[in-house]
């Protein structure tokens, strides 16, 4: 360690302007680097999950390197607390808001829970006998939402440190809560472009119907992410959030609704309407509650 005399370069803070430049720099370098695996693979799962969990960790390398860089502290990263109560509550959220977006695709008949072709395949997979929807649905739901957080959360948690454990405050700090939240969103959105439009990340629906919905989704849940981060003072439960975002949407109500014609895809996942719509609203509530209290959050 190098003892800081009169000649030593001051620290910086962690919003300043060439940490976050830096940060912004080496997460496109580093992304670059699966985001052009994947492109040439043509399918984000390719190299046996290995590049997408590279890709998600891009944003974690880059802020331990823009802070190491700029001479800034990586306990500003929020690692070190865990967040306490906000844990279960970052849980929850997801379970809850996608909820509230899969009730109205399959009340109406415009997809149908649960899919028997999707439990067939789903139970063949595991291992398991045929099972009727009774018995399927609650067995298969247990794992998904105990064991299969761990990975997830491993996986989540090199995006938040990026995104939520550096760049959220950092912005925040210089932008406050709604153009900090909104402007990373936006950069998270930006991130995602390259395997949305080159990588068949785009799934059933086309980019173009896709994309918006996708940006609305990043865009709002960067609102629920960040101030979930500065009131809890920790990035852990962003990680957990992010991984149960993931996990439920893409892992158990997205491959157990069924199909009834073309309308389905554009309802449901990431790149339909229910999703994000169900995230805007529930962004809107925070955001006006955040702005209700005087000071920070956390």
């Amino acid at each position: 360690m190098i003892a800081a005399g009169k000649h030593a370069a001051p620290a910086s803070t962690p919003g300043d302007r060439g940490s976050i430049a830096w940060f912004l720099v080496l997460s496109v370098l580093i992304s670059g680097i699966f985001w052009v695996l994947m492109i040439e693979a043509g399918h984000p799962g390719a190299g046996g999950g290995h590049y997408v969990v590279g890709l998600m960790w891009a944003p974690a390398v880059a802020a331990f390197f823009a802070l190491r860089l700029r001479r800034g502290d990586t306990r500003s990263l929020g690692l070190s607390s865990s967040g306490g109560k906000s844990m279960l509550l970052a849980y929850g959220l997801p379970l809850f808001y996608a909820s509230v977006a899969y009730g109205p695709v399959w009340a109406p008949g415009l997809g149908f829970f649960p899919d028997p072709a999707a439990m067939t395949r789903l139970s063949a997979r595991l291992g398991w006998r045929p099972l009727g929807a009774a018995g399927f649905v609650p067995l298969y739901f247990v794992p998904i939402a105990t064991t299969g957080i761990i990975p997830a959360i491993a996986h989540a948690l090199g995006e938040e440190i990026g995104w939520r454990g550096f760049l959220a405050p950092a912005l925040v700090g210089r932008m406050g809560f709604t153009a900090g939240a909104i402007v990373t969103g936006i950069i998270w959105t930006a991130w995602h472009v390259p395997i949305l439009l080159f990588a068949d990340y785009h799934g059933a629906t086309p980019w173009r119907f896709g994309l918006p919905c996708f940006a609305v989704m990043a865009v709002a849940l960067s609102v629920i992410l960040t101030w979930i981060r500065l009131r809890s003072g920790s990035v852990w439960p962003c990680a957990i959030l992010h991984a149960s975002h993931n996990l439920f949407i893409q892992a158990f109500f997205t491959p157990l609704t069924g199909s009834m014609g073309r309308i389905t895809p554009y309802m449901i996942d990431e790149l339909g309407v229910a999703v994000p719509m169900a995230v805007l609203v529930l962004a809107v509530l925070i955001w006006n509650q955040q702005r209700r209290v005087a000071g920070p959050v956390g």
